[in-house]
């Protein structure tokens, strides 16, 4: 039996012992994906993270008239010991019809097939296993993709190529095209399930049940984390203007293309970029028509221009203004003064006999008032008041906000215009179109997207099941004119009721079927497969009714040249109305097989499609291991990680918890062993 002097001397060496290991513990995990600094990819190790495999983004656009052919090449340098498996969550524009993808690996180039999603993961789990070279895209959302590279051997380099095709925008003079370069962390409700789908920050959940797919880890600063662009523009006329908003850009005139290429070699991927263009003012297009021949069947993008301010009627008619202003903790910095700064425009655009609410949230909503009151000067400056003591924290909980906003019965004396200032950094996205269109009424909903790399699909989509439409605001100094552009499509009556009269003869599938309404310099974008050619001569009409009487343009159908791309355009508006119809509660089934089968038709990657490249040749041997690796994105800019991840459900903060945990019990036990090592120390001192 010990003595009680054994005991004590055994006590000692046997707390140090555990508490060595809690240290080891709580100080090999390394970095983690909500706190990593620097760096642009993360091994996923059985004892945590390391940093591992740079990145680098080449960007080539090709413009021809309203359609864009982008090529982006990613590239995958492994900087380990080990064979990996690199996994990159990237954005793309919301409208991209993804078709090509291209796998280079020295001299050697792999190209993509397009597969039902099942079958190319599985071709890629069959490749990884086997140790070939092994590609694979997939889309998460509209705007989200995944790209997966497995089997990269020590110290090489591989570089994944992907090409997809959108359609230019055209807004109030200006034709714009987008490319994001990062993502905001979304915000992830509901309760954790059991299994996980990916390897991202957050597991997945009731309320998003794949969040582990669309939550990369995010780093703060990354050297290697950057990216060229070059953009070639041929717009079919003369311009007066070409512009970057957020990069400065050299231009070049080569006859009738206009060449962009960014000033700095290579600048972070942290900021959105944006190129717009004007016109010259004799040339401000009113109608403009492209057509590609689909085998027999011609596709046509066809875009016709609206009322302008001459043409608009004044008087417009009193109004309920209810603005929702998101103020969680994605929404810190910069997005946040944006916010305040755009809200409080829009609070100084109400007019006498306007009636507004201001309702704010984050983890819950906040309403000003308890229903929307007169626009009177008093409780204008209270709202203004209200505004500028917002600060950002706390999660993204917009369902009960937008709940909230569109509870009350609509008065039909004032028009309802519901304005949504937020960074749509969500991942329920789904749930939220299904309450626009379920509670929505006579109502119009305005979305502003907010920041340096706000969700666009989102802001897109529920504008569109809104009937109304959205703006993106990525710097301060575009406050003014953005809300500017905005109060006048509010101001001024829309063109509803909007009708497509094709010419007899022909039957034709044209996406949207439903047009939405239009508003004040936004053009009416058409895609159209038509069974047959349209006859020489033969025209389009594109009605509809405004408060100053009846409006309409006709559009010759007659092309002369081909344009690449317009029949994938098409696809692409097909698939996405297909979804929308399965949202509405068309049979799933049904809604699959026609995505899959127009998806393969026109070799794009869809929500049950996917791209996968194989190599032929096995390159990585039997019995070497393969690690996978998590890619991480680059924090927006003017965006703070901690004040994301910092609070509940933005992101995890699992890791950190689980070391914070692991030192607060290594203090408790040097608390409890304390006694007995003093006891120890003075029994020895005393012989």
């Amino acid at each position: 039996m010990r003595t009680h002097e054994q005991r004590s001397l055994w006590m000692k060496p046997g707390c140090l012992a555990l508490i060595f290991l809690l240290c080891r513990a709580a100080t090999a995990a390394g970095p983690t994906p909500a706190d990593v600094q620097a760096g642009s990819l993360l091994m996923r190790m059985a004892d945590g993270y390391v940093t591992a495999t740079l990145l680098d983004t080449d960007v080539n656009m090709q413009v021809n008239g309203l359609v864009a052919r982008v090529s982006v090449m990613q590239e995958f340098q492994n900087d380990s010991d080990d064979w990996i498996e690199g996994i990159y969550v990237f954005p793309l524009p919301d409208g991209a019809a993804v078709d090509h993808m291209r796998l280079y690996v020295g001299a050697r180039l792999i190209e993509g097939e397009i597969r039902e999603k099942a079958q190319a993961r599985k071709e890629y789990e069959r490749a990884k296993q086997d140790g070939r070279k092994t590609s694979l895209v997939e889309q998460q959302r509209a705007n989200l993709f995944t790209t997966s590279v497995a089997n990269v051997a020590p110290r090489e380099t591989v570089v994944v190529e992907i090409e997809y095709l959108e359609d230019v925008r055209y807004d109030d003079g200006l034709f714009s095209l987008r490319f994001p370069m990062t993502l905001t962390p979304r915000y992830v409700p509901g309760q954790p399930l059991p299994e996980r789908v990916a390897n991202g920050w957050s597991p997945d959940t009731t309320g998003v049940p794949d969040a582990s797919t669309i939550t990369p880890p995010m780093v703060a600063t990354a050297q290697d984390h950057r990216v060229s662009i070059s953009a070639t523009i041929n717009a079919g006329m003369a311009l007066d203007l070409i512009a970057s908003r957020y990069h400065p850009v050299n231009v070049s005139d080569a006859g009738s293309r206009y060449v962009v290429v960014l000033s700095q070699a290579r600048v972070p991927m942290d900021h959105d970029f944006e190129l717009v263009w004007r016109p010259v003012p004799s040339a401000a297009p009113r109608a403009l028509a492209f057509a590609e021949t689909d085998g027999s069947s011609p596709c046509y993008l066809l875009m016709v221009v609206p009322p302008t301010a001459g043409d608009a009627s004044e008087g417009p008619m009193p109004r309920e203004m209810i603005f929702l202003i998101d103020t969680s903790g994605s929404m810190h910095g910069v997005s946040m003064q944006q916010a305040k700064q755009a809200l409080g425009r829009a609070l100084d655009s109400l007019r006498s006999g306007d009636r507004f609410n201001v309702i704010e949230f984050n983890s819950r909503p906040n309403a000003l008032f308890a229903s929307s009151v007169d626009a009177s000067p008093a409780n204008v400056g209270h709202a203004q008041d209200f505004v500028a003591r917002l600060d950002a924290n706390g999660g993204t909980e917009m369902y009960p906000a937008l709940e909230l906003a569109l509870e009350a019965p609509a008065n039909e004396a004032w028009l309802r215009q519901i304005v949504f200032i937020t960074d749509g950094a969500v991942g329920n996205e789904e749930a939220l179109f299904g309450l626009i269109g379920a509670r929505l009424g006579s109502a119009r909903l305005f979305t502003v997207g907010i920041g340096s790399a706000p969700n666009s699909w989102f802001m897109r989509k529920a504008a569109e099941a809104g009937r109304g439409s959205f703006t993106v605001i990525g710097a301060l100094n575009e406050v003014g004119e953005k809300m500017g552009r905005l109060f006048r499509k509010l101001e001024h009556p829309q063109v509803t009721g909007i009708r497509v009269q094709w010419p007899g003869g022909n039957v034709v599938e044209s996406y949207p079927e439903v047009v939405p309404d239009l508003y004040l310099g936004e053009p009416v974008t058409i895609r159209v497969r038509a069974e047959t050619p349209f006859a020489p001569g033969q025209t389009v009409r594109i009605a509809g009714d405004s408060i100053s009487g009846s409006w309409s343009r006709d559009l010759p159908l007659a092309v002369k040249n081909d344009s690449p791309g317009v029949a994938a355009l098409w696809a692409r508006a097909r698939i996405a109305s297909l979804l929308d119809l399965e949202r509405r509660g068309a049979d799933p089934d049904e809604t699959r097989n026609a995505v899959v089968e127009t998806a393969l038709a026109h070799h794009l990657v869809s929500k049950y499609t996917s791209l996968v490249a194989v190599d032929k040749t096995p390159a990585r041997g039997a019995g070497d291991g393969l690690t996978s690796e998590q890619v991480a994105g680059l924090m927006p800019y003017g965006q703070n990680g901690s004040a994301i991840f910092g609070f509940p459900q933005t992101g995890t903060g699992a890791p950190g918890m689980r070391r914070t945990g692991t030192l607060l019990l290594l203090g408790a036990l040097l608390l409890l062993a304390w006694p007995a090592m003093r006891r120890t120390v003075c029994h020895a001192a005393a012989h």
